[in-house]
């Protein structure tokens, strides 16, 4: 994935359950600016609200940057948390593995929904996921 420009056409802090619902509007908002899809947002919001919530209920918190992206034109998010991190994320990108008692779909799920998808996780560091997905 290429570098995002200096500055993010939006950023949400995640603090509490509403910031899930704000993430999900900051990249819809973005992607119809971009004249996106449907269907092509309804994935990539999808995928971006499995991350919001994982970084919410696993890292404790953290911040998701949105970019617009250009040559060619797609849509970057980064989600960071300050929380424990992933001892084994190919176990965590597993279907049906989870430590919430959920279905277990949501990194793998989130993967599935983008088109680049790269995750690193330090144990006592944090997470950080980007995601990308043309309009």
């Amino acid at each position: 994935m290429s570098g995002p420009p200096a500055e993010p056409a939006a950023r949400v802090e995640l603090r509490q359950e509403r910031d899930v619902a704000a993430a999900r509007l900051a990249v819809s908002r973005v992607m119809d600016a971009m004249g996106a899809r449907a269907l092509r947002k309804t994935r990539f919001v999808t995928a971006v609200s499995e991350i919001a919530r994982n970084a919410l209920d696993h890292g404790g918190g953290g911040v998701i940057e949105v970019w617009r992206l250009d040559r060619p034109a797609r849509i970057m998010i980064r989600c960071r948390d300050e929380g424990p991190g992933i001892a084994d994320i190919d176990q965590a990108m597993t279907d049906g593995f989870s430590t919430a008692r959920s279905m277990g779909k949501g990194l793998g799920g989130a993967r599935r929904l983008v088109e680049a998808f790269r995750i690193d996780s330090r144990p006592g560091v944090g997470t950080t996921v980007e995601m990308e997905a043309r309009p």
